[in-house]
């Protein structure tokens, strides 16, 4: 039956053949049709951030290269003749310091921003060149006891004193202000002026924000900072939970700028306790060590401070053995004499 099938089924045969070359053809057909055409070629739209770098003074993160310039600093009136001052509320850093008759004066440092004008400008004193040394840059004061001048003179800052030929086109009285208490300078013009001085280095260790800082995470909670300079000098702070910083009194008032009108604030307030040799002229002792309390983030924290040296930055270690983290932010220094007083004012009290 096979052979007979073979042999008597050519036509059959040759149907199956053209059967099954329609059906190839139409596979080929059907085969080009779901062919997909290729996919257009991937165009990315990320774009490199720019580099960046902590402010050495702010612990901030800033775009790398953008503070490669000095820091600048100035012997600040606290006088009450002297408020509001111009320019505090810029400032990275201040220092207040108990000087003769019992009133308080200012180093204060800029450096993340400078400010066009700042002031009034005093005369510097004893304690001035183990405060500025750390910092380098450029410090502006109107003068002061030679040995005093001397002694900031043999400094690494550069010294910009009221009246001399290189600060003639930057420093000025202010007409609008009574005579000691109007020296102002034109400090973004005359650090222009002198861009080969370096910038500083860092200064303190720093957590990422307020709240991470080590007064904020391990601190006792605190609702103001009462301190005491002298019977007559008693500035306080107040803790704002809705900026995260500490907001400065005076005499009952808040402390404000001139520039803005806005009350000072920091995001760190360091109380640092110290020995302060009483003579003509009073003079903080900073190389050494002594008690401290750190405030950051509504909290703050009992620590111990000690500067190596003149021209060493101060440290902060905390009672556990670890160096104390400061929030991300500008920093108040308050040079509290021995025979002064500090209190940190729990929340209710």
């Amino acid at each position: 039956m096979i052979a007979t099938l073979r042999v008597g089924s050519r036509a059959a045969a040759a149907g199956i053949l053209v059967a099954l070359t329609a059906m190839t053809a139409g596979c080929a057909a059907e085969a080009t049709v779901v062919t997909k055409s290729a996919a257009p070629a991937y165009e990315s739209t990320y774009e490199q951030p720019a580099p960046t770098h902590i402010a050495p003074l702010r612990g901030t993160t800033v775009e790398a290269g953008s503070l490669d310039h000095a820091a600048v600093m100035a012997k600040i009136d606290n006088h009450w003749s002297a408020r509001p001052q111009l320019g505090l509320s810029a400032t990275d850093i201040v220092f207040e310091e108990l000087v003769e008759g019992g009133i308080t004066r200012y180093v204060a440092v800029w450096h993340s921003t400078v400010p066009e004008q700042f002031g009034p400008v005093r005369s510097i004193r004893p304690m001035d060149p183990d405060i500025a040394a750390p910092f380098g840059g450029i410090i502006f004061y109107a003068g002061g006891q030679p040995q005093f001048v001397s002694m900031m003179r043999n400094t690494p800052v550069y010294n910009a004193i009221h009246g001399q030929p290189d600060t003639a086109d930057y420093m000025f009285r202010a007409s609008d202000r009574t005579a000691p208490h109007n020296v102002i300078a034109e400090a973004s013009k005359f650090l222009a002026a002198h861009s080969d001085i370096a910038a500083p280095t860092l200064q303190f260790a720093y957590a990422a924000d307020a709240a991470s800082s080590t007064a904020a995470k391990e601190g006792s909670p605190t609702q103001s900072l009462d301190l005491a300079f002298s019977t007559q000098f008693r500035p306080s702070w107040t803790w704002d939970a809705a900026s995260s910083r500490f907001l400065r009194w005076q005499d009952g008032k808040p402390d404000t700028d001139a520039s803005d009108g806005q009350q000072l604030a920091a995001t760190n307030v360091v109380t640092l306790r110290v020995p302060v040799t009483m003579s003509a002229v009073p003079k903080t002792e900073l190389i050494g060590s002594g008690e401290a309390w750190v405030s950051t983030g509504g909290g703050t924290v009992h620590a111990t401070w000690s500067k190596a040296s003149a021209t060493a930055p101060i440290t902060l270690m905390g009672d556990d053995g670890i160096t104390v983290r400061l929030g991300a932010g500008n920093t108040w220094i308050e040079l509290v004499p021995l025979a002064g007083s500090f209190s940190a004012v729990p929340p209710g009290a």
